[in-house]
């Protein structure tokens, strides 16, 4: 069985920030679906993450911040048995505009906090990465990365994830014989 882990932030004020991405995508695919079990894990009564479950699929949102993010995927994968190479982690991409997405395994952004989080506590690279490009900086206002991934998207921008790009991910998972 693979597990498909959103990353972000857990705060309200983050939910629709740039690096809430993840989230974003695994809420939509939640609306997608029937009949999921639904519940939160913990550690030591604090939240790092919500499972949603069916016969065939697991997906999470981590619940930790972005840069503790390998602490919640390796409890994740723990609970339920899952070796890494069946890990698909959705994150934010400055590295590739919005609109477009790469789906790739053991290759990811050249910076990415959260990515190297999860490298460090599985101590691996080997699972694959759903990187949704996020950059829609305009070069007139150019905006730091750290920054910018902290900033809201606008409704247009919703407009093209959730309408183009989170549809193209799923055809690309659905025919893929590895998903």
């Amino acid at each position: 069985m693979n597990i498909f882990i959103g990353l972000g932030n857990p705060e309200e004020k983050y939910q629709n920030n740039r690096h809430n991405v993840g989230h974003m995508f695994i809420d939509y695919l939640v609306n997608q679906l029937k009949n999921l079990d639904i519940k939160e894990l913990k550690e030591k009564n604090n939240p790092i993450a919500k499972i949603y479950r069916s016969e065939n699929i697991i997906l999470a949102k981590s619940l930790t911040f972005m840069n503790e993010s390998g602490k919640a995927i390796k409890k994740i994968l723990n609970k339920f048995y899952v070796p890494s190479y069946k890990l698909y982690v959705i994150h934010d991409d400055l590295d590739i505009p919005l609109g477009k997405f790469k789906i790739q395994f053991a290759n990811g952004p050249k910076l990415h906090n959260g990515i190297k989080s999860i490298e460090k506590t599985l101590k691996t690279k080997d699972f694959w990465r759903i990187r949704i490009g996020v950059d829609n900086r305009k070069k007139e206002n150019w905006i730091d990365g750290e920054t910018y991934v902290l900033q809201n998207f606008s409704p247009e921008e919703k407009n093209v994830l959730t309408n183009e790009v989170f549809l193209k991910i799923i055809k690309v998972l659905t025919f893929d014989k590895n998903v």
